[in-house]
């Protein structure tokens, strides 16, 4: 199948062809003659990254093919094809599945939908979010939309509940709120992972019009959000660490946790924590433990 509605993707409304040839030109862009092995060259580089012809000759396929790919007029790429690119392009890991995922679309082999969003928390997850106290934690939907939480983890996003519920999600709050933009260090860093996330899922989750929707605010609305969208940065979220500079407790270092909730169409857990006895346990201990 080949994308024929408006989606995140197209949000700014200036992208043309498919989610697969818009990927394929943002990561040319990003890489150099150097990093491919190629000699600079004489002269004035017009464009940024690679050249058509220089990521065609590295990947093993004509420029005419490549050009086509890219501009959406050829759907239907081999897995060799595309692997031989993902080299090319010095993709790894969560951006080279990325490729075979848009691959797989372009051509209409990905069949199989995705879940429907519900953004109905169970009981029993209410439980343990409860039990979970005093470890900050909470649940967010597909998309990134705050679902509920326990009450450390009320308090450790300051701010994002005083929006309506159907305005609480997470890249929301850290763009557009004011204690969002400052609650992390170093911010950037921090929000470009939850953007690589949505990234992800914007690629095949083409048919959403809350993601359509969501995008489209914040390329309105946040030019940071605009720049590191079109970096096209991929990447499933995973746990990791995060250094907070919070308003009521002051600096502190959480790893966290993200655990997928079965038979939710995308509901994840995210569970914060510190190390017993340490100065940054401290500091999450005082986050509020009643609503």
């Amino acid at each position: 199948m080949t994308e024929s509605t408006t989606h995140p993707a197209q949000a700014n409304g200036t992208s043309t062809g498919t989610e697969l040839g818009r990927y394929l030109r943002a990561r040319r862009a990003r890489v150099t003659p150097a990093e491919a092995g190629l000699p600079a060259g004489a002269g004035i580089r017009r464009t940024p990254g690679l050249r058509r012809e220089e990521l065609a000759t590295l990947a093993g396929v004509s420029v005419d093919y490549y050009t086509r790919l890219e501009r959406g007029r050829e759907t239907n790429p081999s897995p060799p094809v595309i692997d031989a690119l993902a080299r090319a392009l010095r993709l790894t890991g969560d951006a080279h599945d990325r490729l075979r995922d848009l691959a797989e679309l372009a051509s209409g082999r990905l069949t199989e939908p995705h879940p429907t969003a519900d953004h109905t928390v169970r009981d029993s997850t209410l439980r343990m979010l409860d039990a979970l106290t005093p470890l900050p934690a909470y649940v967010v939907s597909r998309h990134s939309y705050m679902l509920a939480a326990n009450a450390p983890g009320r308090a450790l996003l300051p701010g994002l509940w005083e929006w309506p519920a159907e305005q609480r999600n997470v890249l929301r709050y850290l763009f557009l709120h004011p204690v969002g933009r400052v609650l992390y260090r170093p911010w950037e860093e921090t929000v470009a992972k939850s953007v690589s996330h949505l990234r992800a899922i914007a690629g095949t989750d083409t048919d959403s019009p809350q993601l359509t929707s969501l995008v489209g605010e914040l390329l309105l609305k946040s030019p940071d959000f605009a720049r590191i969208w079109e970096r096209y940065d991929v990447s499933e979220r995973g746990g990791g660490t995060k250094s907070f500079e919070h308003p009521t407790v002051g600096a502190m270092t959480l790893t966290y946790e993200v655990m997928r909730l079965a038979r939710t169409g995308g509901q994840r857990m995210v569970v914060y924590q510190a190390p017993e006895g340490s100065p940054d346990e401290a500091a999450m201990l005082r986050l509020p433990r009643t609503h």
